[in-house]
């Protein structure tokens, strides 16, 4: 087992910040992020023009380096080799919390084998903020991020969330709303939602309702700015074993292709898993997967 001790740190050993930024407000920003950022040696950001932006806001002279989802890889190990080295490096994101729905849980993970200190500062995060004022239960609650955009694979998640009874939280687009308010109704049924729209910012707005409402609104709106959702959670009883299991309202063939789509199992492990699930042969799942 390996034992951090984050402010116990050699000044001339490298350590990994993950630097919250602010998701509209500037104000939002800590003391400590604006010193830790003028602190380290370098800042690696997901979009460099906008962190240029609020690094000259708080008159920040520390270099900044690109790491983003497409180019994480190669700029994660020079990342690496600056810490190796002694470096202090900060991680932002666009907005909000780094590594949640933004890059950085590859570097975290990658510093962390290395024996490299991960230090996390707390600050402006859009789900929490939405959350604790939306009127919807606090917690327990289940964070998801960003359902997926194929229509087929957003139902699929959705129904592994309808059992639950937490209160679930969503990321979603202006554009993509409509459609998973359409879903959300077709398999969560009509809950309490809350869409949180351009929090912080001077358009901030909370529409409280259920489900329908939400798609009633979402018809007849021009849909503008990132949404936060807030959604009830499950009123009903669920039993293992019972006909109410995650899976229920599968087919065979959609149970088995979420193993393989969002498990990333060969399809011979999704069939053995799926026939497990459902108390069934596997030669039975097998036929009805390849051969029907």
């Amino acid at each position: 087992m390996h034992h951090q001790k984050s402010f116990v740190q050699d000044e001339f050993n490298g350590a990994v910040y993950l630097v919250p930024t602010p998701i509209g407000n500037l104000e939002d920003m800590t003391f400590r992020a604006v010193r830790v950022l003028k602190e380290v040696q370098v800042i690696a950001a997901e979009d460099t023009r906008n962190t240029k932006k609020l690094c000259h806001y708080f008159e920040i002279s520390t270099p900044i380096i690109s790491y983003h989802e497409h180019n994480k890889e190669a700029s994660g190990r020079n990342i690496i080799e600056r810490l190796k080295k002694g470096e202090k490096v900060a991680l932002v994101s666009d907005a909000g919390m780094p590594a949640i729905s933004d890059p950085g849980y590859e570097l975290v993970l990658q510093a962390i084998e290395e024996e490299i200190p991960v230090i996390p500062l707390p600050g402006a995060n859009a789900a929490l903020t939405a959350l604790i004022a939306s009127g919807i239960q606090t917690q327990p609650f289940l964070f998801f991020g960003f359902l997926d955009r194929q229509k087929k694979a957003k139902k699929q998640q959705l129904l592994l969330l309808k059992k639950y009874k937490d209160t679930v939280i969503l990321y979603e687009s202006p554009h993509r709303l409509k459609e998973t308010l359409e879903c959300a109704l077709d398999v969560l049924g009509n809950r309490k939602i809350v869409l949180c729209r351009e929090l912080t910012k001077k358009f901030e707005e909370f529409l409280r309702g259920n489900i329908q409402e939400a798609l009633e609104w979402a018809k007849n709106e021009k849909i503008l700015g990132e949404f936060c959702l807030i959604i009830e959670g499950s009123r009903e009883e669920f039993e293992e074993g019972d006909a109410s299991a995650w899976w229920s309202d599968f087919t065979i063939v959609d149970h088995v292709n979420f193993y393989i789509q969002e498990k990333q199992l060969h399809s011979k492990e999704a069939i053995k898993q799926t026939a497990k699930d459902r108390g069934l042969p596997k030669r039975e799942v097998y036929q009805e997967y390849h051969v029907r």
